[in-house]
């Protein structure tokens, strides 16, 4: 197993993880880190473990809001495929419509032909 050491808040840390998964990892790191700055820069010294708690709350809203976004999203599409599969049958009934109405049309026109053919 990889492991991936990163530095949050001053103290460094290892993690085990996926072989390949150290660079996502850092780069998790980094942003909460990144986080915490942003906080500590807002509202200077509080202590380390309520500016990690902070930053930690404040990435988990950000995750709550994109899933929430990301539902959503899923709602729509799947309301534009049903909306788009409705269509779809009122296009295949139109153009069934049309074949049945040209059918009737030629079969008039087949008989006026016939008739006039007779006389």
């Amino acid at each position: 197993m990889a492991q991936a050491v990163v530095t949050i808040a001053g103290r460094t840390y290892r993690m085990n993880c996926e072989e390949g998964e150290q660079p996502h990892i850092e780069n998790l790191a980094r942003s909460l880190e990144a986080r915490i700055g942003d906080l500590r820069g807002a509202f200077g010294e509080i202590g380390e473990q309520r500016i990690v708690v902070m930053a930690a709350i404040s990435l988990a809203d950000e995750l709550h809001v994109a899933q929430k976004q990301l539902a959503e999203a899923k709602v729509t599409i799947e309301t534009g495929r049903a909306e788009a599969g409705k269509a779809r049958l009122r296009e295949l009934e139109r153009a069934e419509w049309a074949a049945k109405t040209l059918d009737k049309a030629t079969a008039k026109v087949a008989a006026a032909t016939r008739a006039l053919n007779e006389s």
